[in-house]
């Protein structure tokens, strides 16, 4: 009789068949639910607006319009769904964005982080002006990108402006101030380009021929601006 007795490997396995029960209505449920009641508006608005004449299961002729309430249920979902990206997600987002912005201890790393993601590719994008630097010596030149237009806030003039060097195979990078003279334009690369080149190392190749009509030569440092 003992060895009739369930083992708690089969308790086990029991246990694991349940949840996976539950997890299967919970995935099921919410999508049959969802079909059953497209498919009885769609049906209900068919009736409403007939246009063909068809025979039902009893063999009486009715007036149905197949296809229309489908079409009309498709429209509507999507013109909700798109008055939805305006309002609730812009509302919800606010709420979210304020909560961060105002906890202790998070704020300062999520202002920085959301800072540097709209920067990348949000509508502020300050890493569209793609420049070579020149920092520790006169024959070597660094990758970077132009954030800043001047670096008065820091006591220097007008002549300063702030470079970030992003760094190979990571999102971290070093910002410099700058004397204008040992920055350069790079007028034959894009922003995009220059940033995929620095981040993996200088293995990905830039397309020459889109920028072959802006090939210009990176030129000498200025000698006075090197002493």
């Amino acid at each position: 009789m003992d060895n009739l007795q369930p083992t708690q490997s089969d308790r086990f396995k029991f246990r694991n068949l349940f949840r996976y029960l539950l997890q299967g209505l919970l995935i099921i449920a919410p999508v049959a639910v969802t079909a059953w009641a497209v498919y009885w508006i769609v049906d209900s608005v068919d009736n409403l607006i007939p246009i063909f004449v068809v025979k039902n299961a009893e063999g009486k002729l009715v007036i149905r319009n197949y296809g229309l309430g489908f079409v009309i249920i498709i429209a509507a979902i999507c013109i909700i769904g798109y008055l939805s990206t305006f309002f609730i997600r812009n509302r919800l987002f606010s709420i979210f964005d304020s909560l961060l912005s105002k906890t202790p201890g998070i704020r300062f790393i999520y202002s920085t982080v959301k800072d540097f993601t709209e920067a990348l590719g949000g509508e502020k994008k300050k890493f569209n002006k793609p420049v070579l630097a020149n920092i520790d010596d006169k024959d070597v030149w660094r990758v970077g990108f132009i954030t800043q237009e001047h670096a008065r806030d820091f006591g220097f003039t007008e002549d300063y402006v702030a470079v970030y060097i992003p760094m190979s195979y990571s999102i971290a990078g070093n910002v410099y101030l700058l004397p204008v003279a040992r920055v350069r334009p790079i007028s034959n690369v894009n922003a995009s380009d220059a940033m995929k080149f620095v981040l993996s190392g200088g293995v990905t190749q830039v397309d020459e021929e889109k920028h072959r009509h802006h090939e210009t030569p990176p030129p000498d440092p200025d000698p006075a601006a090197m002493g």
